[in-house]
Order: C-alpha cells, then structure tokens, then sequence
C-alpha cells in the first residue's frame, strides 16, 4: 500500500502483512452486511438474515488463526465465519437470494451456508445443532492422522444446550483436534445473561471441569483474538487436544434482521453506545495509523475495494437464474 511504513527485517513485514490480512477480513465481514442491511427491504432477499455487525473481531481473528485445510461448522449467524474461512462472496450473495448460483444451490439461504472448497462443512438454524457434527469431523482427522483442526463456532445460548455439556466431555475424553468458539454477546435472542446463566466465568468453567484447556477474552480486540486462537489451534495441531475460547462481543442490530431493536425494552439505547463506542473496526484503525502501518487513505482503499465487491456480489446475485425445480431433491442426500 502506498505511503505504509518502511520494513526491513522479514519479521517486521510478516506482522505488518498479517495486521493488514486480519484488518481486510475483519471490515470485508462488516462491508458486506451492511450492504446486504442496505439491499434487504427491497424483498429479493426471502430468507431471514441474522447478522453480526458488531462482532466481526472475534470472527475474522478465529479464522485467520486457522489453515485452509482445517473445517469449521456455524449456527445461524454464519455470514462471518463462511466468509473469513475463504468463502465466495458471489456464492453467498447468491445463497441469501435463493438462486441456483449460491453455495447450496439456492436451497438452504443465509443460515445454510456451506462451502466444501474452503473447508466450511456448514451452519445450522438449531441452536447447538453443528456442536456434535464438529466432534464428529475432529474425530474422524483424528483416526485418519490428518493435520487438520476442526473449529465450531456457537453463542452463549448454545453453552446452555444437551450437545454442548456431551460434546465438551467426548472431546475432552478423546483429546480431539477441535476448537469451540464462543462468540458470547450476552443474549439469547431477547435473553440476557443473567436470566439463564449464573457466574461470570460460567462457560469457560464448564469447559475446564471437563478438562479442557478454556479462556476468556475481549472479542472486540483483533490481535488478543488472534493471538488467543493461534495457541488453541496449535494447540489441538500437536495433538494437545481440545480448547474452548470465549470472546466477549456485542451484535449492534436485531436479533434477526437488518434493525434495530433497542426500543422493545430488553436492552437500553446506553447499553448499545456503549459496546457501539468500542467499535472493533475503527479501534484496529486507530491501531494500524498510529502503529504506522497504514494511512487513512490505504484504509480508505481497502474499504473501497471491499464495497465494489459487495455491490458486484448483490449485482451477481440479482442476475442470476434461479434453481431449476426438478433440482429440489438433489443433492440432498448422498450415499
């Protein structure tokens, strides 16, 4: 980039790129909801959307901290994690859209996104539903003697379900390659934490009692994110066994939808400045400028060049066909 500081030795320009290849992850997260936010009420777009504006550190640190040939499975707020796991924007534009183009044909919409190619094995609406499937797909590297980690990613709603308390033991039990990532934003649709859980370090306790190696962190910060993730996921690679990580984060819109929801009274308008003041972009800004890394004008750039693949993505999505009915069935099983 133009006009970012001189580095000389390999190690300062190995960080300086990786500072900017999580910045570009974490702010393509935040471009590309915001224009879907932005398209949403024309009503092409038939499928809910749960978005995660806001929480995009602890998204795009976990999966830098990971390589291609690794899996993760997601819940229903999956946009972030499909898309720092390496998947396409077209495809998932196309998905939310409902046309034969996207990633799953057009079949399963924004919270059943699955790309193969990039290791994403899927998102589902269960609340805890992917939690098992991922001890499964750790399980199986394990067996095969594949150098591969499995990462999950789940809320603090989650933490309160059957699937997680077996899957925490079973990966605990037989030391899998696996890696839990709590993206705790402290409610459960309308819940808040203090309704359904009691302790502050409740989750991660649950984790350690298990015996599994767990922490705690602010999942606003990207490098404490990455940093956090790049030991867990090492960690399980040298056969360590599992991890559970909790990064504490704020989702800014509705629970479902492209909103605000601050005026039904189960947050106050105050709590929301709050978190919003802690914005994880435009602290990593203020980061990389006075670290000299980059100027305003090269963020400004990436942000540009993020925003006309967006608007190429929705572009794409619009003039795409739609799927062919006879295709309804398939592929939705295979032997």
């Amino acid at each position: 980039m133009s006009g970012t500081l001189t580095l000389d030795r390999p190690s300062q320009t190995a960080d300086r790129d990786l500072k900017l290849r999580l910045y570009r992850e974490m702010l393509k997260i935040r471009v590309i909801e915001e224009t879907i936010a932005r398209h949403y009420s024309e009503q092409e777009m038939r499928c809910p959307v749960h978005l995660s504006i806001g929480q995009e550190a602890a998204e795009a640190g976990s999966c830098v901290a990971l390589e291609a040939r690794d899996y993760v499975l997601s819940g229903h707020r999956c946009h972030g994690h499909y898309l720092a796991k390496g998947g396409n924007v077209n495809a998932m534009m196309a998905e939310i859209y409902g046309k034969a183009t996207g990633c799953t044909g057009g079949k399963g919409g924004s919270m059943h996104l699955l790309d193969q190619s990039v290791g994403f094995l899927g998102a589902a609406p269960i609340v805890g539903s992917t939690i098992p499937i991922a001890a499964g797909t750790a399980f199986a590297s394990k067996l095969r003697g594949e150098d591969r980690v499995t990462m999950v990613f789940l809320g603090d709603g989650a933490t309160e379900t059957g699937a997680f308390y077996e899957t925490v033991n079973f990966a605990g039990l037989k030391n899998l390659p696996l890696v839990f990532l709590v993206e705790n934003n402290f409610y459960s649709v309308y819940s808040p934490m203090e309704v359904r859980q009691q302790g502050e370090n409740r989750i991660v306790d649950i984790a350690r009692a298990h015996g599994i190696a767990a922490e705690r962190g602010d999942g606003n910060d990207l490098d404490l994110v990455y940093e956090t993730t790049k030991r867990a996921v090492d960690r399980a690679r040298s056969g360590q066994g599992a991890s559970l990580l909790e990064f504490t984060t704020y989702r800014w819109l509705e629970h479902c939808g492209p909103g605000f929801d601050n005026d039904i009274g189960y947050r106050t308008e105050a709590e929301y400045l709050a978190w919003r003041a802690q914005d994880p972009v435009e602290a990593y800004e203020r980061k990389l400028i006075a670290a000299r890394v980059a100027t305003r004008a090269d963020l400004d750039t990436v942000k540009a060049e993020l925003q006309a693949e967006a608007d190429a993505a929705i572009a794409f999505a619009k003039a795409s066909p739609w799927p062919d009915a006879g295709g309804a069935s398939r592929p939705v099983f295979a032997k």
